[in-house]
């Protein structure tokens, strides 16, 4: 399928180009190019293997490519201080989760966000307290300050994950497949919450990646498709996005359809009863 690309006239807050990742024989990435602008939320879809935790982890500077470029806010890793770039991405994974000490309070796990660093060891002071406190009342979270991370449900624990990525104001804020493992009233309550914080005009760039097309929320505006490491489609939503774009991506005959701004995608030839 032709790419597609929409290069905006703002300046970039990620771009990258020409990614290629091996590792042995194997390719991973195969010339990725990519570009995340001022005002644009993306989604990122494909099929398992596809390359997509190997992109995140080559944009958060946990990945080293073996040819190509990526930089955030025009710095290029490589030609200046990896960590300083690290705290302009917030991210939110679930990978991040078996590294917080089950003791730790959620006030603590929020601060943590804005030194990039798992298990706080530092003293922590009052302005630090006040500005947690504040993200996490923004998450809809205020009353679990206290609480220890072992007594958070999964949809608290998204919550005070989203408050600690935003603990360094960061540009760019990447959702590993949040909603996993969430029930379908919390996800659908985090999805909402997902939608407030891309309506605010100091959002940072969002990129959500999923395998499910309802969670994308009206606010997302682009979408990027990979498939065997390669990019199928990207662009605007109503291009990239589409019900031939997926089916080429899954290797799956698919209907995609949108009703009341949510995406709904059914496996074609199953009576419309099949939900992908």
């Amino acid at each position: 399928m032709k790419k597609s690309a929409d290069i905006s006239t703002n300046s970039a807050i990620l771009d990258v180009s020409g990614l290629r990742i091996e590792r042995g024989r194997t390719v991973i990435l195969d010339d990725i190019a990519w570009r995340v602008a001022r005002g644009q939320h993306w989604v990122i879809l494909g099929p398992n293997g596809c390359g997509k935790t190997s992109l995140l982890r080559s944009i958060t500077g946990y990945f080293s490519p073996t040819a190509g470029n990526v930089a955030v806010l025009g710095h290029r890793y490589g030609e200046c201080d990896w960590r300083d770039l690290r705290l302009r991405i917030g991210i939110v994974t679930s990978s991040l989760q078996a590294s917080i000490p089950p003791a730790e309070p959620a006030i603590e796990t929020v601060i943590s966000g804005k030194y990039a660093q798992l298990d706080l060891w530092m003293k922590t002071t009052r302005a630090d307290e006040a500005a947690a406190l504040k993200r996490l009342r923004f998450a809809g979270a205020g009353h679990l300050a206290r609480r220890e991370w072992l007594h958070l449900s999964q949809g608290e624990r998204q919550r005070v994950l989203i408050a600690r990525a935003l603990m360094a104001n960061p540009r760019l804020l990447i959702l590993d497949e949040p909603c996993s493992g969430l029930d379908p009233v919390a996800r659908e309550h985090f999805l909402a919450f997902l939608e407030k914080l891309a309506r605010r005009h100091t959002s940072p760039a969002l990129v959500l990646v999923t395998h499910h097309v309802e969670e994308i929320t009206p606010a997302f505006t682009h979408a990027l498709v990979l498939r065997a490491g390669k990019v199928l489609a990207q662009g605007p939503l109503a291009s990239a996005l589409t019900g031939r774009t997926l089916s080429a991506a899954f290797d799956a005959p698919i209907r995609l359809a949108r009703h009341a701004e949510r995406w709904k995608l059914r496996l074609a030839g199953r009576g419309g009863n099949g939900v992908f």
